[in-house]
């Protein structure tokens, strides 16, 4: 005789197991809406019921009214989409939320708009200070060229200036901070990273991978704890307007972990957070006995964070074949495997989850071979291994991530945002990057994510990237791996759960999980999808309440 599981059966009861379920009335109902449930069992409703944070119903307009009481609100949602909220299983919004608040923002059009903005800084900086400024994308400045040490020298001789790529792993720097850092001719080159020079063999200020750290480390951190929790709200505010109700923290310190804390107690908290932690604070936070799943459902202990490879956007993701046009760059190795191994040990020994940042197929390759290691000092039933980017992939690759259970969570909004950098990967090789339907193929639990600041955080974007594979110019990028609205909307929604071993209570709209939801502006299924991306997020609800509305 077959058994059933919880959710097998109550879904076979249909409406009467809302009523034999649940005894209490609904707080809120939703109704005359096309709900996409992301629920197998019930692909499809037209109304849903929330009690306190948690779903009580789902089904027909008639069948939910039942749970209706004198108090419950009742919303019509005029033939508007709902689904699940909105789950960015890699992102950095703490960091962001941060700069957002102090740095120069430097997503400008052009280097003397960029020299503009940190000269208006320097009027209002002390002497000696430093600047500094981030999101800055060579291939979106109409010079289409780096910027570097003399155009900063240029506005800002007087203080010590840093700017950060977009990808977060190169920065380009002026020469009193050079000076500062002890960066001279003579420096060599880090192991991981690169000081970059110009044709005449001088240095241009610009700094690769490992080698920004020579700089990053001599900037103080002059953030209060009031700072990071402003922060903390900044960013989740930010994301709540783009339908965005769970997040990943893809790199997280203890400072930033406090704030979360800090925000939420405080109520200005607006998604959940999934704190990956940092390798640098890895043993503080083991130590005082937390490991991943400790929390609760807005702030949670996630995975160990360690790096392998370079960057997408910047063009050091680590390949087996040289980047087109550059025919000696392979792109670079941050850490290489045995210091990977060592680190991730001590986490699987005491049963954390562990991510490994690997962009490249070569850095895929030994991100693995680290997993696969783990799994033979000590195995594990469900580790859920993560890869994060994952980008360039191949058929042997995927057969070794589907063996391990592994998740995937490559960057879902690059396709259309940075086209103009995929030149450089060439149209066969974007046939097996972003390959989220190679995933979805073989059975794998493949993410939507925003790496964000790298890529814009706009779920809307990031499904019509997965959709049409076409950039802002019109531009198709490996057309292959196009998925459909369906696949992408699940891709972002209960495949993210499961990336946090959430899955039984969130990413689905089913009974008993918490009310975290979107509502649309507009039917991503039936509108042209090349305007998904302008589709608006009407509302969104984290927990019962109301996050944002338009």
């Amino acid at each position: 005789m077959k058994k059933f599981t919880r959710r097998e059966f109550v879904a076979s009861l249909g409406p009467l197991a809302m009523m034999s379920c649940y005894s209490e009335k609904a707080d809120t109902i939703l109704y005359n809406a096309k709900i996409i449930t992301v629920n197998p069992y019930q692909p499809s409703a037209e109304a849903i019921a929330i009690s306190g944070d948690k779903i009580i119903g789902v089904g027909s307009n008639e069948d939910i009214m039942v749970l209706a009481s004198s108090n419950t609100k009742k919303i019509d949602v005029d033939k508007n989409v709902i689904t699940p909220g909105f789950i960015d299983a890699h992102s950095h919004p703490a960091g962001a939320g941060r700069s957002h608040l102090r740095n120069v923002d430097c997503d400008l059009r052009s280097i003397s708009e960029i020299q503009d903005a940190i000269f208006e800084r320097s009027k209002i900086t002390p002497k000696g200070e430093w600047i500094s400024g981030f999101k800055y994308d060579d291939t979106k400045t109409k010079e289409k060229r780096f910027i570097n040490n003399r155009d900063l020298d240029q506005v800002a001789p007087d203080h010590p200036v840093i700017i950060t790529h977009r990808g977060g792993h190169t920065a380009y720097v002026n020469s009193m901070a050079l000076k500062l850092s002890g960066i001279d001719e003579n420096t060599p080159n880090p192991e991981g990273g690169s000081i970059e020079r110009d044709l005449s063999g001088k240095i241009n200020g610009r700094l690769l991978e490992r080698a920004t750290y020579l700089v990053e480390k001599l900037i103080p951190n002059e953030f209060t704890r009031a700072d990071y929790q402003a922060g903390a709200k900044l960013i989740s505010e930010m994301l709540s307007k783009s339908g965005i109700t769970s997040v990943t923290d893809a790199g997280t310190g203890v400072k930033s972990l406090q704030s979360y804390h800090d925000a939420y107690n405080s109520g200005e908290l607006k998604t959940r957070i999934y704190c990956m932690i940092r390798g640098y604070a890895f043993d503080e936070v083991n130590d005082s006995g937390k490991k991943t799943g400790h929390g609760d459902e807005w702030v949670r202990i996630g995975a160990l964070k360690l790096a392998c490879d370079g960057s997408i956007s910047e063009r050091t993701a680590r390949l087996s074949e040289p980047y087109i046009g550059r025919p000696n760059d392979f792109g670079m190795i941050v850490h290489d495997e045995e210091h990977l191994f060592e680190e991730a040990l001590k986490a699987h020994l005491n049963d954390w989850q562990i991510g490994i940042h690997a962009n490249g197929d070569v850095g895929i390759d030994i991100a693995l071979n680290v997993y696969e290691r783990l799994q033979k000092e000590k195995f594990r039933e469900d580790p859920r291994f993560r890869l994060e980017h994952c980008t360039v992939i191949n058929k042997s690759l995927i057969e070794r991530i589907k063996a391990l259970n592994a998740i995937p969570n490559p960057f879902s909004t690059y396709v259309y945002f940075h086209g103009e950098k995929m030149k450089e990967y060439g149209k066969e090789r974007l046939e097996n990057m972003f390959a989220v339907k190679s995933f979805l193929d073989a059975g794998i639990n493949v993410t939507q994510t925003s790496d964000y600041p790298p890529g814009p955080y706009e779920p809307m974007m990031a499904i019509q990237s997965s959709v049409t594979r076409t950039d802002y110019t019109g531009e198709v990028w490996g057309p292959s791996q196009k998925i459909t609205v369906e696949e992408a909307i699940k891709v972002a929604t209960i495949n993210g759960a499961y990336a946090s071993y959430e899955e039984n209570i969130k990413g689905s709209l089913e009974i008993g999980k918490l009310a975290d939801l979107v509502v649309l502006g507009q039917d991503p299924r039936v509108i042209d999808p090349m305007r998904i991306i302008d589709i608006p997020i009407e509302r969104t609800m984290v927990g019962g309440k109301w996050t944002y509305e338009s």
